[in-house]
């Protein structure tokens, strides 16, 4: 009998629409001879389930639908919400209440690594990786905590992704207005120390026998006047992307070893992807964030990463299925 596939998309953050191509993408290239897959929609408004261009109602009492008259009950949710609810834990714990098994990290691990303001001191505690100097505001009136950090610095939504709302700031006079702008995305803001250097980015899965892959590295560099990996540059064509990394093989595989390490201590499940600066003055790696639920769009980096290791999207959905339905 065919497995019910709830392919949730959508969501309440900025990185809504980034979300539901996501989800096309993925939706294009699972096996629907193997699964009845109903892409299911989550907004403010409501949460509905596509019937070809028409929305239906969902259920959000048992998570189920109504289609031809039968009751669709779910054998597994691939979760591919950026941002709020489906990367901070909520739909997670959800989903637990449920019963109903999901392709992502579990709630806690969710909840944790999405903040990067109280992840930052979790992963600087295990030892494997440097984070960069930072301060967590709550409010603006938290600004003169910042004063001791040095210029430039990255202000960003303490939960977030996408560089939604991030501003690289260099004079301590635009320092306000971007911290404004980051707390319009989120309520808590992080102020943290510019680290000059690559950016380099790996993809980490465990398959369901319990095999970790860890894939080549992706550089990341942004074109046509953009300092950072910014929204413009992730979405719109403004960076290379460059996979694998041409960079010194030593590093490459630092990369990946303090990824794989990262992904069992922070527990993650399914597909993850690692973010860090390799500051070139020092030789030193530094952290920058965990996505729980990488972009699967056809500009993303894990597909990339994937292929490059012969491994077709198609392949990496399926894996990622049955290592959620054998969990």
């Amino acid at each position: 009998m065919k497995k019910n596939i709830a392919l949730v998309m959508g969501g309440f953050s900025g990185e809504h629409d980034i979300s539901i191509a996501s989800g096309n993408q993925v939706y294009g290239q699972l096996d629907h001879t193997k699964y009845n897959v109903y892409k299911i929609v989550i907004e403010r408004e409501g949460w509905f389930w596509m019937d070809g261009d028409e929305r239906r109602p969902m259920d959000r009492n048992d998570f189920t639908l109504e289609d031809n008259g039968q009751v669709v009950r779910f054998d597994l949710a691939f979760i591919i919400v950026h941002g709020n609810p489906g990367e901070n834990g909520i739909l997670q714990a959800y989903f637990d209440i449920l019963g109903i098994k999901y392709t992502t990290c579990g709630y806690y691990t969710s909840a944790l690594t999405f903040h990067k303001g109280h992840c930052n001191p979790v992963v600087k505690n295990y030892g494997v990786v440097n984070i960069a100097e930072s301060e967590l505001l709550y409010t603006m009136a938290d600004l003169p905590k910042t004063d001791r950090l040095q210029l430039p610095v990255f202000v960003k939504p303490a939960a977030g992704g996408s560089s939604v709302a991030t501003t690289k700031v260099k004079k301590r006079e635009d320092l306000a207005e971007a911290v404004k702008l980051a707390f319009t995305e989120d309520h808590e803001v992080l102020v943290e120390e510019c680290i000059v250097g690559r950016e380099l980015d790996c993809g980490v899965f465990r398959k369901a026998d319990g095999e970790k892959l860890v894939f080549p590295i992706t550089e990341i560099i942004p074109k046509g006047g953009h300092e950072f990996f910014d929204y413009e540059a992730k979405y719109q064509g403004f960076s290379n992307e460059v996979t694998p990394a041409e960079i010194d093989e030593r590093i490459s595989k630092h990369v990946q070893e303090v990824s794989s390490q990262l992904y069992d201590l922070l527990g993650c499940k399914g597909i993850v992807r690692f973010d860090y600066i390799h500051e070139t003055a020092t030789d030193k790696l530094y952290y920058l964030e965990v996505n729980t639920i990488p972009g699967q769009s056809a500009e993303s980096i894990v597909p990339k990463q994937a292929k490059a290791m012969g491994i077709s999207p198609a392949e990496l959905y399926e894996m990622s299925i049955q290592a959620a339905l054998r969990s």
